[in-house]
């Protein structure tokens, strides 16, 4: 298991005290809309979303990762190249919503945190989405297996992603119910089901 700033030394506890914090700190990200200056699609942004998530559990929060990962098999963008790797994400363009959806599947692939790239990234392409179009996706809508399915095809391509991505959107109205509904999908993505976000 990971070290941690409140010195848990059980995983089961961790995770349970890692989705609580993290969840009731995605929820601060709209209730104070914390976002509001900041760039979208920039690293920069993804690094503030994970800090505000991860600061109060973990010492790597929002600091590029220095080792390799892997899950499932699969090895994410090495950790020697990530600074680059990122930089060049973040030129990419994100005008359509095919253009937003690749800039989203090559930033995971870079996978550029040691830990909650996946929940941080979430947050990361609703701010995009929201910024360039208007809207955001409704998370609930999409079951794990879609999801993680148009994942996992998208380092060859990303169709299936924005197909998903294309078919659950929905205009942004600040709406804190929608929002939350999206935190508990995200979570529940990986693994995550034990707390209610709409109670944090």
């Amino acid at each position: 298991m990971l070290a941690n700033k409140l010195g848990i030394t059980d995983p089961h506890e961790l995770s349970l005290i890692e989705e609580r914090i993290t969840k009731s700190q995605a929820m601060r990200i709209i209730d104070e809309s914390l976002l509001l200056n900041h760039p979208a699609g920039t690293f920069s942004t993804l690094k503030f979303i994970h800090t505000i998530l991860f600061q109060d559990i973990y010492d790597f929060a929002g600091k590029i990762r220095t080792i390799n990962i892997s899950k499932n098999d699969y090895r994410f963008a090495s950790a020697l190249y990530l600074p680059e790797a990122v930089h060049a994400i973040e030129a990419m363009p994100h005008t359509t919503l095919r253009e937003i959806v690749d800039k989203y599947a090559e930033m995971n692939v870079a996978h550029p945190f040691r830990e909650g790239n996946g929940r941080s990234m979430r947050i990361w392409l609703d701010h995009l989405l929201s910024h360039e179009q208007g809207l955001v996706v409704q998370w609930h809508l999409i079951n794990s297996e879609e999801y993680l399915s148009a994942i996992r095809r998208s380092p060859l391509n990303t169709l299936e992603l924005y197909d998903l991505v294309q078919r659950h959107t929905t205009p942004d109205r600040g709406d804190r119910t929608l929002f939350a509904r999206g935190i508990n999908a995200s979570y529940a993505y990986e693994g995550y089901t034990r707390f209610d976000a709409n109670d944090l």
